[in-house]
This record gives structure tokens, sequence and C-alpha cells, in this order.
């Protein structure tokens, strides 16, 4: 056998087993690049869950905020609601508040009603107490009658254990007299004297005339 054959034998032999090599080594690289892909794919997938999740979790919190607020109104809604109906309980109801303030004694006197000077009108008067020993302010308290006649009490202090005379005619203020300031009479021989206070509640009043002499206090 000669030199050249066996060299072309030799290089044969070395280029199948080239090709035998490329052959196998090329699935391991189309394996290598798929997996790459699939793994881009799934990173991917895992990223849009990410995004997936971020937006539930927005929502939820959203939804749980939302669900707060509406809690809120309805909670708000049902106070008014409960407001309300204790306004209408309360509607017309005669509330007399407990107080130290209360009327003491009444004189009506119908010669007022003739007198030029307003003099008699000073003879008739109520007596408003203050049963306590602290004073109290009556800045804002009011006395009325039957027909409606209102006297509404000026910046006054009633000392405790003192009282003092609330007077239709006119005159000067003191501790011990009030004025209302009428040149006609107030008080009739049937009437009643109600006594509010600074709020409008009714705190004492004071009936007489055909049914006898009448007193509510409390």
């Amino acid at each position: 056998m000669s030199a050249s054959l066996t060299t072309r034998r030799a290089l044969a032999a070395i280029l199948a087993a080239g090709a035998l090599i490329g052959a196998a080594a090329m699935p391991a690289a189309a394996d290598g690049r798929d997996h790459g892909r699939d793994n881009g794919r799934n990173h991917g997938r895992d990223h849009d869950h990410g995004r997936d999740n971020g937006r539930d979790h927005g929502r939820d919190n959203g939804r749980g905020r939302d669900h707060g607020r509406d809690n809120g109104r309805d909670n708000r809604r049902d106070d008014r609601r409960d407001d309300r109906r204790d306004d209408r309980r309360d509607h017309g109801r005669d509330h007399r508040m407990p107080s130290s303030i209360a009327i003491g004694e009444v004189q009506n006197d119908d010669g007022g009603r003739g007198d030029r000077f307003g003099r008699a009108l000073n003879r008739e008067w109520v007596e408003v107490k203050n049963t306590g020993r602290h004073a109290v302010n009556l800045r804002g308290y009011t006395l009325t009658d039957e027909q409606g006649n209102r006297y509404r009490f000026p910046d006054f202090r009633l000392d405790g254990r003192s009282s003092v005379k609330v007077h239709t005619g006119q005159g000067r203020d003191t501790r011990h007299d009030l004025y209302q300031d009428r040149r006609r009479q107030v008080w009739d021989d049937s009437d009643t004297a109600t006594l509010r206070d600074d709020r409008g509640n009714i705190i004492d009043t004071e009936s007489w005339g055909r049914r006898g002499h009448h007193h509510r206090n409390g």
C-alpha cells in the first residue's frame, strides 16, 4: 500500500469523525437555544404574573378603602336617622328642666287697666326666686303669659337664696325689682305664668284663676 493511499484514508476518517461530532453538537446547541427561549418566556410570564398580582392587590386595597368609606357613610346616615327619630319623639313635649330658679308669688291688679300713669301696673308682678346657694345669671330667660306676652330678662345676676319681682309697668331695674315697661296689664284673673331658661326649656309654671292656684316646678 502506498503512502498516499494511507494518507487519504486517514484524512477521510478524520472528516467522518468531525461530521459526527458536529451532528452531535447541533441538537445540544438547539436545546440550549430552546431552553433559553423557554426561560425567557417563563421569565416574561412571571413578570406578567407579578404585574397581575400588583393590579389585583391594588384593586383589593381600593375596594378596602371604598368599603371603609361606605361603612363610614352608612354609620353617619344611621346616626342622622337616630337624631331625627329623637327629635320627632321630643317634639311637642313639655320638658321641665330641674333648676334652682322658680316662680314664687304672683300678684295681678285690675286697677292697672285705666291707670293713666301706669302706677297700678307695678302693683302686678311675678316673683322669680333662686332656691339654690349659687348665683344664676338670668340673661335670656323668658317669662310669658297665656296670650303670648313675653318678657326677656336682661343681663341680671340673681344671688342664691334671693328673689326678684318682675313688674308689668315702667321703672328702674334694681337688684330686687325688674320692669317690663308696659302700658297695659299682662296678668289676668285667670292666667298662667311660664318661666323658660335661655334655651327655651320650661323650668316652672304658675297657674291661677277659676280652678284655683296651681304650681308646677321641675
